[in-house]
């Protein structure tokens, strides 16, 4: 087989903990953010989510700025700002912003799902089924509002013309593929929870990429969770903790991060439930060993560009490990070029 040399990077939503403060969450993101940059990611980026305990990460651009002022070199951005939410000027601003401050280094990820219920999606702007459908058009502003192009129009975010913040277009289904080929964008897919259209969004968006003064060629990331372990039956422990959010997402019992017990046979049996398995169908767990087999299988079978790894553990140590062991994973995947 033939696997190019692919980029691996970090999805922080700041879950928290039984018995975590935000603070404590938000300070745990930060460091797990230093240590992936010691670890060589490539990038940090945060996920936007309204209305549930479990997910910190509700002020994206705020946080992006907190992780961006304390690391030196990683990329920090949105994986992804959810556009519908936002007024495209206001987004523009708050990422040209960022991007003056942290030159190089800001990264503008962009998607059309709300990142929660519909009613809070209505409480967070009433227009939002409509924003919704002008995804498109609002992306296309946002590329104006950073233009030089734009110096003479009668609006301007004049604090993000010229500034360098590369846009990615996230998707979870197959429209988004359309939209990030035309406009010739990197694209990313949210594999790590939507896994039914990958292979076909993936496809779409190869065979109808254009090239544009943004990029000459297709670039794909893909999202996973991984959980590396010393053990597979450590890492499986450790994985109960992710079991049970599962769950409870789909169940709508939303909860803290629970701490992790022993796998049991009750657990093993919901891993079966069609509804978790399919969620979870892109989740390597287990040892060095393990993981690093069903990770090359993963990039053999897509060729994606970049793996952007979600990795929900209970035990803020136990997740820098396992972010640790699984740069290693990707160092050695690497080095042997196949």
């Amino acid at each position: 087989m033939s696997l190019k040399i692919t980029s691996y990077s970090v999805l922080e939503l700041a879950i928290v903990s039984k018995g975590n403060s935000l603070q404590t969450t938000f300070k745990n993101s930060l460091n797990l953010a230093q240590r992936a940059e010691e670890f060589g990611y490539k990038r940090f980026w945060l996920a936007e989510h309204h209305n549930s305990i479990t997910i910190g990460s509700s002020a994206t651009a705020v946080l992006i700025g907190y992780i961006a002022e304390g690391t030196k070199t990683i990329r920090v951005g949105s994986g992804g700002i959810m556009l519908p939410n936002h007024s495209p000027l206001i987004i523009a601003e708050q990422f040209g912003t960022l991007g003056t401050i942290y030159k190089n280094r800001i990264d503008l990820g962009l998607g059309r799902a709300p990142g929660t219920d519909q009613e809070t999606a209505h409480a967070i702007r009433a227009t939002h089924t409509q924003a919704a459908h002008s995804f498109p058009e609002d992306v296309g502003q946002i590329q104006r509002y950073f233009s030089t192009d734009n110096k003479n129009a009668k609006v301007r975010a004049t604090v993000a013309e010229g500034v360098e913040v590369p846009l990615y277009i996230l998707g979870s289904s197959t429209d988004s593929a359309h939209l990030s080929s035309k406009k010739g964008l990197p694209y990313a897919f949210a594999s790590h929870f939507a896994t039914a259209k990958l292979h076909e969004a993936l496809k779409i968006y190869k065979e109808e990429f254009t090239p544009s003064s943004y990029l000459n060629k297709p670039y794909t990331i893909a999202g996973i969770n991984v959980i590396v372990a010393d053990t597979d039956e450590e890492a499986e422990n450790i994985a109960t903790s992710l079991i049970k959010i599962i769950v409870g997402l789909l169940t709508n019992q939303r909860e803290f991060m629970q701490p992790p017990v022993k796998m049991t046979d009750d657990l093993r049996q919901m891993l079966k439930h069609p509804a978790v398995d399919q969620m979870l169908k892109y989740s390597f767990i287990g040892s060095k060993a393990t993981v690093k087999k069903q990770v090359e299988a993963f990039l053999e079978e897509t060729q994606v560009d970049e793996l952007i790894a979600v990795t929900n553990i209970y035990e803020h140590a136990d997740r820098v490990k396992s972010y640790q062991l699984f740069a290693e994973i990707m160092t050695d995947i690497n080095k042997a070029g196949y």
